[in-house]
């Protein structure tokens, strides 16, 4: 008897359905398509589209473009581990390296170099959102990254770039950047500011993660400095404070702040510690475009607040206290823009108040006082009233209403003055003091003062008046250091009225016109 055959113990196999065998194939394709463009675009070498993406991409940013070195595509995971690992992390993401990237300048913008170099440029994008439209870059990485910003005396600049004529539907999300060692160059014809800024990245702080040192030139002064701030991946995160912290000196005048910006990309929700010292507030002027008075070497510190908008800026230098000269200040200052002209608003006071540190206001300081504060010294040895000019084509500048309090003012071996008390108008061009009252000699002086320096009537000249009163002075009091003053009981009342015209002290004084009363 002959032994059945192995494949006649096996039961017939039943043929697999049509549809099946059809789902099965369509299903190997579907996944044979990606798997295999996945090892063209790995083993493709990118260094034979170098020429069509300089141009595509030069194309796309209106300026020369090119990529130098070598070109890469390459699948990454995106190396999270622990908890913030996710499914998504485990499948590879393309990755792109491009070395010696370079971008050129704006036709017909005169240059010292191109607008950005590139030692290495990688990143590596997320495929899933492109679904939605969205650009997913998870890290980009710059090495060695040197920028050119530049603006030229026409307004036009190399940073803006042209606009599509409709919004586009991609979104980019960047959480992440990381760069070493890169330099930032800014020069504005408008500002008059050529300084380069050396930046790294400080990988052991906590709260810092851009390091910065700074030099150059700003309104031709030296510019120096030092700073740093927080990781740039911050500037996404549009509700965190970013961490900043600068020290400065330009031409002299030293600046410190340290504090934070709530909207780093929008310049807004600033909010800082902020000393500032140097020979003369008037200095600040190049800085802040603030105008100041001239005074003695000073110094503050106070509770800084602002934000930048489109067209207007709004700052608040709050609870400040310093000194200049050998007085001291406190106060509020409120600046803001976007009229025609800035206006500032505020309040100083001051406890004690020397009447020398006042004489820089009119130039009544002395020639070794007028170098320290890096004005020319002019006054001549045998003239007594001061001759400094004003510098009249600053008061258009801005407006102001400020108020000022000094509890009381002393001369050396003079009489003391004292609850000194005036508001500071400045409006186009026209200074004014309405009123500027204080104590004096057991009696009180009220008085208004008005200088035109809006040019309107004299463009090389001051028109000034000065209406004042004197009431209840005591003789014996105007008169301390005569012994036979100091039995009268007489005091002294009078009224004043001058005008003039100048553009100094000296010879406003010398051109006064007008009348006095007194009894």
């Amino acid at each position: 008897m002959t032994p059945p055959r192995q494949s006649d113990l096996q039961p017939a196999r039943t043929p697999m359905p049509r549809r099946t065998r059809i789902a099965l194939a369509v299903a190997g394709v579907l996944v044979a398509i990606p798997v295999a463009a996945v090892i063209a675009l790995s083993t493709y070498d990118w260094n034979k589209a170098r020429p069509w993406l300089n141009d595509k991409i030069g194309e796309a940013i209106d300026r020369p473009f090119e990529i130098r070195g070598d070109l890469s595509l390459t699948w990454q995971r995106q190396g999270l581990s622990g908890a913030d690992r996710t499914w998504r992390d485990y499948l590879p993401l393309p990755h792109l390296d491009a070395r010696d990237v370079h971008v050129g300048n704006p036709v017909g913008m005169r240059a010292p170099t191109e607008m950005a170099s590139v030692g290495r440029f990688a990143f590596s994008v997320d495929l899933l959102p492109l679904l939605d439209h969205k650009i997913s870059i998870p890290v980009l990485r710059f090495d060695n990254p040197n920028v050119l910003l530049q603006r030229d005396a026409d307004a036009k600049n190399n940073w803006t770039f042209k606009q599509a004529n409709k919004p586009s539907p991609w979104k980019l999300d960047l959480p992440r950047v990381v760069f070493a060692k890169g330099a930032v160059h800014y020069i504005d014809a408008i500002s008059h500011i050529d300084a380069t800024a050396k930046v790294d990245t400080i990988n052991a702080d906590p709260s810092y993660g851009v390091s910065w040192k700074l030099d150059g030139k700003w309104n031709n002064q030296s510019v120096t400095g030092s700073g740093k701030s927080g990781a740039v991946l911050s500037l996404q995160q549009q509700t965190v404070p970013f961490p900043l912290a600068a020290s400065l000196n330009v031409g002299g005048t030293s600046i410190a702040v340290e504090g934070t910006l709530t909207k780093p990309t929008a310049l807004t929700a600033l909010d800082m510690r902020l000393k500032i010292s140097g020979p003369s507030m008037a200095r600040l002027y190049g800085i802040t475009g603030v105008l100041l008075p001239e005074t003695p070497a000073f110094s503050t510190e106070g509770h800084l607040t602002g934000s930048i908008g489109a067209n207007a800026s709004h700052w608040i230098y709050d609870k400040f206290t310093g000194r200049v000269g050998s007085s001291d200040i406190s106060g509020m200052l409120d600046y803001r823009s976007g009229a025609t002209r800035p206006v500032l608003t505020g309040a100083v006071q001051s406890k004690l108040l020397q009447f020398s540190d006042l004489g820089p206001l009119v130039g009544a300081d002395s020639n070794a006082s007028k170098q320290a504060r890096g004005v020319e010294a002019v006054q001549p040895g045998n003239r007594v009233l001061p001759v400094e000019t004003f510098k009249t084509e600053r008061w258009t500048a801005l407006d102001a209403d400020v108020g000022f309090k000094a509890q009381r003012i002393t001369r050396d071996g003079g009489l003391p003055i004292n609850n000194l008390d005036t508001m500071i108008h400045m409006k186009d061009g026209v200074l004014s003091l309405t009123p500027m009252n204080f104590d004096i000699a057991g009696g009180r002086f009220t008085s208004t003062i008005m200088l035109d320096g809006s040019g309107k009537t004299n463009p090389n000249a001051i028109r000034a008046t000065l209406k004042a009163g004197a009431r209840k002075l005591q003789l014996k009091q105007l008169f301390p250091t005569i012994d036979g003053m100091q039995a009268t009981v007489g005091q002294v009342n009078a009224d004043v009225s001058l005008s003039a015209t100048g553009n100094s002290v000296a010879s406003l004084l010398g051109s006064s016109n007008g009348e006095l009363k007194g009894v």
